[in-house]
């Protein structure tokens, strides 16, 4: 089975053996321990690693998958034992003892499904799991798939203020329903989509609520339950409803000058009453 390769920002940090970052700051040592878990549990298949790089406490916010170490093992070694399995990730972005990755798997379902993974580490282990994945749709009408855009991390000392523009965005624009002006916080000169059904700049998205509100569907945002941000790049993961069902929502932001110029997301259903596993809940 072909594996893909890290690419773009991940492959500086993939190339540092963790011994090399110990003494780095807890972001770049927690960064460089999560990517090499994924590399070698979820990309190469060694059920043993997952041993090494999470905790036999691992907490699972997947509805689909037990807690625990052992149940993680029973996925990995299903998947790799299908023959068909493919993971790539695409962008990693690290905030204290967050990291999460964006990426794309092949033969994790009846198509290949596009992902937001996040991890919790504690101790230089993996101690939780949250998600978002959604079956990959065509390129949007500004011909953008969900995955494709810049992938390079910089502006590192601009995180926190990038973190707050991005909460204050949501909460104001889309939770609050406040009267704001959009380019206080959208670049109306750049504004790359990556919603398959969104086109790009401000008209795109406006075109896009036009249409749902004729359809009589809404988008509401409710809580926004964390934001993660490494320089340039902020993560969100938020919950609320699309018309009358209750979903899940991570955007992924790209700023620049303080203004959002670049946005992907995935958008999936809550889990329902019958979810085989939802002990530790969604979010």
């Amino acid at each position: 089975m072909k594996l893909n390769k890290f690419l773009g920002a991940l492959a500086i940090a993939t190339a540092l053996p963790l011994a090399q970052v110990a003494d780095a700051n807890d972001t770049a040592t927690n960064k460089a321990i999560a990517i090499e878990a994924l590399k070698k549990t979820l990309m190469e298949g060694d059920v043993d690693a997952v041993d090494t790089y999470f905790d036999p406490g691992y907490i699972q916010h997947n509805p689909d998958v037990p807690n625990g170490t052992e149940a993680l093992k029973g996925l990995i070694g299903s998947l790799h034992d299908s023959g068909n399995f493919n993971a790539e990730f695409v962008r990693v972005i690290a905030d204290d003892d967050i990291v999460a990755f964006h990426g794309r798997y092949e033969g994790f379902g009846p198509a290949p499904m596009i992902a937001f993974d996040v991890f919790r580490l504690e101790n230089g282990k993996i101690v939780e799991h949250w998600d978002n994945l959604i079956l990959e749709a065509e390129p949007n009408p500004s011909g953008h798939t969900q995955i494709d855009g810049e992938v390079a991390i910089t502006d590192l000392d601009k995180t926190e203020a990038n973190k707050a523009k991005v909460e204050e965005f949501i909460t104001k624009s889309l939770i609050e329903h406040a009267d704001v002006n959009i380019t206080d916080y959208i670049s109306p000169v750049t504004y790359i989509q990556h919603n398959p059904m969104v086109a790009d700049g401000l008209e795109g998205f406006g075109a896009f609520m036009a249409d749902m509100a004729k359809q009589g569907i809404s988008m509401e945002y409710n809580t926004v339950h964390k934001v993660i941000g490494e320089g340039n790049f902020v993560l969100t993961l938020s919950e609320g409803s699309l018309g009358e069902d209750a979903m899940a929502f991570y955007d992924l932001f790209r700023l620049e000058d303080g203004l959002i110029v670049e946005h992907w997301d995935i958008i999936a259903p809550m889990p329902g009453a019958d979810a085989k596993h939802n002990e530790a809940g969604k979010f």
